[in-house]
Order: structure tokens, then sequence, then C-alpha cells
């Protein structure tokens, strides 16, 4: 373990590579017949050795690891002799623990293919709840385009699906450029998405609106995993769900047209390739009548989804999903479960009840074309 180390230390691999870690519960050494342990780097030494290993790469990502959960020994050790004489690399020697990992973020080369350092900043919740959701929808997406803060995905096996073809924001940038960017890179969809990440994005999320953006505020919100399991809440296959998640999108998305609500399903199994999707739902008379999807990256849980069919309200089965997701959770080593909830919706207040903070905003943006 290493205690004395001030920041976080980095693990660079593949998405796929990491899914694998993620069904294994631990990122495995290289090769332990040579080596016998995993390589990390500190933030400011990882684009020398992505540089030299990975040049031009665009499938790589970084796994941000807090250094008090690598439970296997740690040294700083030389890399290669034509390395600074005084760098020394991380190497931890044994399995490291995918619970480890706060975050996993994909790492872009320059376009004379070299990498930058990467600017993480203070990795807390609030972080960890900001880059989830938009690491997951890069690693699933088939193509990424550059735009003015941020990226827009589009995924080729789901194209109407809103999540996974859509611009992702967390630059400062004004509502007039986003506007433009999704002109530019979403021409042809039925409807342009964006995803605002963070409060400084505010003006241009009003800005978004003024000029007739249909615009969502959502709150993210955090809570430390763990609980036991309800015993009447299962764990499904994505088709099962596929009736309830389409009814709660015709409720909820007034508009939404017929082939969005059918990739919605479509984009959610393509993101199994990258992380760890797990569907739960509440049977009745025969029936599913609640579900929920819970998405398990290393450390952190994304709970997304929660719905009730109208009819079954108020009996308890939110509640069950929630602390079945929780314990779910904790089991999988995760420390910290987050989730958006909308800032004008009842639901804000009932996450509060049950334990989680808010941490963070962002909005929702969706112009019909």
């Amino acid at each position: 373990m290493l205690p004395t180390v001030p920041g976080p230390l980095l693990h660079l691999t593949t998405p796929a590579e990491w899914r694998s870690a993620l069904a294994a519960g631990a990122i495995a050494p290289a090769s332990l017949a040579d080596l016998g342990f995993v390589h990390l780097s500190t933030p400011e030494q990882v684009a020398l050795p992505a540089g030299r290993l990975f040049r031009g790469r665009t499938d790589l990502v970084l796994l941000v690891l807090d250094p008090d959960r690598i439970v296997v020994p740690v040294r700083f050790e030389p890399g290669l002799p034509t390395d600074p004489p005084s760098m020394r690399f991380p190497h931890a020697y044994g399995p490291v623990p995918t619970a480890a990992v706060l975050a996993v973020l994909p790492y872009r080369p320059r376009p004379d293919g070299g990498f930058d350092a990467p600017e993480l900043g203070p990795v807390g919740p609030g972080w960890r709840h900001g880059v989830l959701e938009p690491s997951v929808l890069r690693r699933t997406a088939t193509a990424e385009v550059p735009v003015t803060g941020g990226v827009a995905v589009r995924t080729a096996a789901a194209p109407a699906s809103p999540a996974h073809n859509q611009l992702l924001v967390n630059g400062r940038v004004d509502a007039a450029q986003v506007d433009a960017d999704a002109d530019r890179v979403l021409n042809g969809t039925a409807q342009r998405w964006a995803l605002l990440s963070g409060a400084h994005l505010a003006d241009t999320a009003a800005g978004l609106a003024g000029r007739g953006w249909e615009v969502q505020e959502m709150v993210g919100m955090a809570a430390p995993a763990g609980g036991e399991p309800v015993a009447r809440v299962e764990q499904v296959d994505a088709e099962a769900l596929r009736p309830l998640i389409n009814a709660s999108w015709r409720r909820d998305l007034p508009g939404i047209r017929d082939e969005e609500i059918a990739q919605a399903v479509d984009g959610r199994r393509l993101e199994e390739a990258v992380v760890d999707v797990r569907y739960l739902a509440v049977p009745a008379g025969g029936e599913l009548v609640a579900s929920a999807v819970l998405a398990i990256d290393g450390g952190t849980a994304l709970l997304d989804a929660v719905s009730t069919e109208p009819e079954h309200r108020r009996r308890g089965h939110g509640d069950a999903l929630l602390r079945t997701a929780m314990a779910m959770a904790a089991q999988a080593g995760c420390d910290l479960v987050v989730l958006n909830a909308a800032v004008d919706d009842w639901t804000r207040h009932w996450y509060t009840r049950r334990g989680f903070a808010e941490v963070g905003r962002s909005w929702s943006a969706r112009l019909t074309t």
C-alpha cells in the first residue's frame, strides 16, 4: 500500500482490457512470468509511456486509482534507460482490485500523436459523478468528434439512441457555439441532444433554452454503497426491461420518436461491452412492474432509470430497487453510488431522505429538428 502518495495513480489500458478486469475483479500484472507487476504512473508521468507505447492510439483509457486501495506492494522503480535518470515509476506487485479504480477516463492524443498530462482536479464524489456517464458513453461510441468544450459521440449500432449520439460538453462554451456544433456534427438526426456537465455551464444551458432547446436541469447525487438486498428484486436481462423502459420514455419525454425509444435499450446493451451493467426488476402478478439499471465501473456505480408503473406505485418497489442496487454495488467493491435527479422532480427529495447528497449539476438539452 502507498499511504504517503499525495494523489491518485494511473494505469493505461483499453476499454476491452478494462472490461475483462471488471469481470475478473482485478487488474492483473502484464506478465507474471517476466515482470510480475502492474505498470502505474503518476499524472505527471503518464504521457511519457503513452507516447512511447501508444503513439496516435485513440482507444486508450486511464484508470484513476486510489493508492490507499491498492492492496499489494508498490515500488517506485526506474523505467527504461532512456527515461530521465530521476524518474521512478510506481509498480504494483500483484493483482490490483478493480475497486481501487475511482474513474475511467478516455485518453486521447494530440493531432501529432503525442499525449499531454491529464487534468484530474480534486478526485472527490462530485468529480467521480461528473466523469462517469460521459466516460461510459465515449467508451461505447464508434466515433468521437471534437467540439468546443467537449466531444460529440456517434454510435453506429444505435444511431437513433439519444444518449449514444449527442454532444458531451464540460468545458466553457456559449450556447451559440453548442448550437452550431450540434448542427455540424449531429446533422441528420431527428433530435439533437447535448449533455452539459458542471455548474459553470448554467449560462450556456439558459442560452440554449433561449434558442429553442428543451433543457432539463439535473442534480448529481451520491451516497455510500452498502446495506442488504431485498428478496423480491430480481436481476434480469435487458430485453425483459424493454417494455418498462419504453413506457417510461413515452411518459417522461413527450414527442420522443419510436425509433429513439426502441434504440435506448439497444444502446444500453452496447454499454455491456465496456462496463458491468445489471438490470433489476420487481415482479408482481406475473409481470415486471418496476425496474432500475446499475452500471458498475470500478469503485463507482451509476444508478439509472429507476421507474415504477403508475398503478403499482406507493408499494415500496422503488425502495426495494434502491436498497438492492446499493447492496449489489457494495458487493462488487464499490464505495460510492451516484445518480441524476431532475431539479424540479419529487425524486430529488426522495433520494435525499435516503442518504444521497447533492454533488453536482448538469443539463440535458434536446432540439427537435
